[in-house]
């Protein structure tokens, strides 16, 4: 290690330019990391931030929320079942908003979430107060605030003409990548199945019911004892939900060809440092150095290299989302980072490897040949 220390502090150029090729791949691979974990997080929040583990459609509903109709009368009938600590109802739609408070008629896209107040899958307000026995009453997710909306502001239904009052903000509740307003179902109901009929004749209708169970719960056994479900978890939930897995999948699929590429880019550079050292190799090797010894120097300035250029790139990556616009869906995820600086780690000194096959071939006096 101090061998190796030594070599990069005498020839630091040469050094420096393979570290800003890793710093620039481990910062390229964390800001689409962070875009990827920002629109999977836009999309789905709401969902992933349920306090359950599975949810009960309508069966046959193939996971989704816009396809399940579902009665909320079986809330006490899923209680009863093993493993259930406690069941609510959940509607979920799709809407536009205006702000009459303003006196605007610009709209601004939302996702409704119709809820029991103080059920346990209402979200902590961050801003104002929790919702009330007011029918009237919403919280709203606060990046709606970017639209020019605040606590106290008086909203309507596009197409529905109830004013509805923002008492509270929530943090990172967001639907189909829009904010959610959260807010009395029975509200949600009177605005979803406006139309007669729209509601196929379900009393007290939800898309899904939520569930919180413990260990003793079984799926296969709720589907079998309540008529006409289906249960799945809140993971297969959110895959289901229209588009998510599509852009997951893309962003992982770009991530997975940048790190094989990254693979190829930091062990030709190894291997081209490596080989214009070949008759430095060549006299170690004659006045004594075996394999070994070598080996572990070479290990040891690619890990010195790469720790330091992965750790300048998470510090870059962080400078960089401090002047992304607000609006611009970035997350960074402790474990996410973790993950990719192991592996970037992990594959840079894997890269080495070629590179050191390569020089414990050489035989000595061919590389003492070379030297001018």
């Amino acid at each position: 290690m101090k061998l190796a220390w030594k070599e990069i502090s005498r020839n630091k150029m040469r050094f420096v330019m393979i570290g800003l090729i890793i710093l620039l791949i481990t910062w390229l691979v964390f800001i689409l990391s962070g875009l990827g974990n920002g629109l999977s997080t836009l999309n789905a929040a709401t969902i992933k931030n349920l306090p359950a583990s599975h949810l009960v459609y309508q069966a046959e509903a193939e996971h989704k929320f816009s396809k399940s109709l579902i009665t909320a009368t079986k809330v006490a009938e899923i209680e009863k079942q093993p493993g259930v600590k406690r069941a609510t109802p959940l509607g979920t739609s799709i809407a536009s908003v205006i702000n009459e408070s303003q006196k605007d008629d610009k709209k601004t896209d939302i996702t409704l979430m119709g809820i029991i107040p103080g059920s346990f899958i209402e979200p902590e307000v961050v801003e104002g107060k929790a919702l009330t026995a007011n029918k009237r009453d919403i919280i709203v997710d606060a990046s709606i605030k970017e639209a020019g909306y605040k606590l106290g502001d008086t909203i309507q239904l596009s197409g529905f003409k109830r004013d509805y009052k923002i008492v509270g903000f929530v943090k990172g509740e967001t639907f189909n990548h829009l904010p959610t307003i959260i807010y009395n179902i029975t509200e949600w109901r009177d605005y979803r199945f406006t139309t007669p009929g729209s509601d196929d004749g379900v009393k007290a209708a939800a898309n899904a019911i939520v569930v919180d169970t413990t260990s003793a719960f079984s799926a296969e056994a709720v589907e079998k004892k309540v008529k006409d479900t289906e249960v799945v978890t809140r993971a297969q939930a959110v895959q289901a939900m229209p588009g998510y897995a599509e852009e997951n999948g893309t962003i992982l699929m770009m991530l997975a060809f940048l790190i094989v590429i990254s693979a190829f880019v930091i062990g030709v550079f190894f291997f081209v440092i490596t080989m214009q050292k070949v008759n430095q190799f060549g006299v170690m090797k004659a006045i004594g150095a075996n394999n070994r010894f070598i080996s572990r120097m070479i290990i040891s300035q690619v890990s010195i290299i790469s720790l330091i250029s992965i750790v300048a790139g998470i510090a870059l990556t962080y400078l960089t989302a401090l002047v992304f616009p607000a609006g611009m869906p970035f997350a960074l995820d402790i474990k996410m980072i973790v993950l990719y600086a192991v592996l970037l780690f992990i594959i840079s000194v894997l890269s080495s490897v070629f590179s050191v096959r390569k020089i414990l071939k050489i035989d000595p006096l061919i590389a003492l040949g070379r030297v001018e």
